[in-house]
């Protein structure tokens, strides 16, 4: 008895030893997943989730309307005839700062891995200026143009200058600075204030919009903004522009915007830009902020994907960090026929223009999307104040991401961890230039507002 307890005893010493050392391991990866955790700088958005269901993608249907041909005509017409981005650029009136001359705190807001290629700062009085907010950024085909949009917060702060006036009236107004970019080493802009003609006795009227995304495809400058059932100053609608037919306004002292007593005034600016069409959401109603994809998106950025076959534009739903509903990306088709150039492709006796392919990403915050080549990559905000940005390439496979020491560039956190937050601080919107294969986005923080380009060739090489 005494020889068969020595042998219970010693098989209770093994399994104990066995379930300490089991314990063990499991501490350990319970470390090594807190540690990865927190290496990641958060967990990882995963794969992309393809949206079948019908309902929601009736939701993502929008209705086209086109703007008068003849009225349009006549208002350019009675403005002296239309005008093209050469005489715009011409007549530009503000110089950029290269990186050298960006002061650090806008530095600071580049990201730290992949590095930027170029960065450039605005003019001082644009750089902090609290009543225009910087937002989103195309290129022309060949890079010669950039193109930057900017919303009015209705902050009242500040005095009207030659470009542009100030008050809670001009709440949601929108601009966009036309960059020559055709001398890498001296970039110079135009404002140009964007109009939606009116069918009454003022000819037009400001279009209002967060304008959290454009995209330029062709003669064809397309913007997210708000419809006629915007709720809570949401985005839920695209605006179509035609970069040839510029407005040139003869009163530049007033902020009336359409006709003045004696002449068209566009609030101060030289140029105003008119829209030829607009696509509201099919079910006439506005967007629903809070995310329950059951109706209208309301969408946060828009971009161009010219890899896609039709052309196509690149939408993103508006989504705050720390959301826990996903958000939805999604393509609408452009129209590549002589007369519809750069608008969107419909169907049916209304109308329709219809996404193409939508996904649902688990990234929140998201600030900016852009496809290229099939792959997505999705702009997610930082987790924390004033920390770095993630930029997720992603598909329905996963999720890849660059990595970077915890606490930034010179590792300032003391942690010897790394992070997945490397992209630029509080940037918005992307937009792919194919001319020098860089990656645009800009900075909108006051005093750290930079415009700045990575090759995406380095975006993908520094995927994890």
């Amino acid at each position: 008895m005494q020889h068969r307890g020595r042998h219970r005893r010693r098989r209770r010493g093994r399994a104990l030893r066995a379930s300490l050392a089991g314990t063990a391991l499991a501490l350990t990866a319970a470390a090594t997943l807190i540690s990865t955790s927190q290496a990641a700088g958060g967990r990882t958005p995963g794969a992309l989730s393809s949206i079948t269901s019908a309902a929601e993608l009736r939701g993502l249907q929008l209705r086209e309307t086109l703007t008068d041909r003849a009225e349009l005509r006549a208002l350019t017409d009675d403005m002296g005839g239309p005008v093209g981005v050469d005489e715009v650029l011409a007549s530009a009136n503000h110089a950029m700062r290269d990186e050298s001359d960006c002061f650090d705190s806008e530095q600071d807001n580049l990201p730290v891995e992949p590095v930027a290629s170029r960065a450039y700062c605005w003019e001082p009085g644009d750089a902090v200026d609290d009543r225009w907010i910087p937002r989103s950024v195309t290129t022309s085909r060949d890079n010669q143009v950039i193109a930057a949009g900017w919303t009015h917060s209705g902050a009242e702060s500040g005095t009207p200058d030659a470009d542009g006036g100030s008050g809670a009236d001009d709440s949601g107004l929108a601009r966009v600075a036309f960059v020559d970019a055709a001398d890498p080493a001296n970039l110079r802009y135009r404002w140009v204030l964007l109009v939606v003609p009116t069918a009454d006795a003022r000819g037009f009227e400001g279009l209002r919009s967060r304008l959290g995304g454009m995209a330029w495809y062709e003669d064809k400058l397309i913007v997210t903004a708000r419809g006629p059932e915007s709720r809570g100053g949401q985005d839920d609608s695209l605006y179509v522009f035609d970069l040839s037919r510029f407005l040139r306004a003869d009163v530049t002292d007033s902020e009336a915007i359409g006709r003045a007593d004696d002449g068209w005034s566009a609030h101060h600016y030289r140029y105003a830009l008119p829209a030829v069409a607009a696509y509201h959401p099919a079910a006439g109603e506005g967007c629903d902020a809070r995310g329950d994809h059951d109706g209208a998106a309301c969408l946060g950025s828009l971009s161009l994907d010219r890899t896609s076959i039709p052309p196509t534009v690149v939408a993103n739903e508006r989504s705050r960090p720390g959301d826990e509903e996903p958000a939805r990306v999604w393509r609408y088709s452009l129209d590549i026929t002589a007369d519809r150039t750069g608008l969107l492709t419909t169907t049916g006796r209304r109308g329709a223009a219809v996404a193409t392919e939508a996904y649902e990403t688990e990234a929140s915050g998201v600030r900016g999307v852009l496809a290229h080549k099939g792959d997505w990559y999705v702009d997610q905000s930082a987790e924390k104040p004033d920390g770095h940005g993630t930029l997720w390439r992603q598909d329905e496979d996963g999720a890849d991401a660059a990595k970077c020491a915890d606490g930034g560039p010179s590792g300032t956190s003391g942690s010897d961890l790394e992070s997945y937050a490397c992209w630029g601080r509080d940037s918005a919107s992307l937009s792919y230039s194919p001319a020098t294969g860089e990656l645009w986005t800009l900075t909108d923080p006051i005093p750290e507002r930079v415009l700045y380009a990575v090759k995406l060739n380095d975006v993908d090489s520094s995927l994890n």
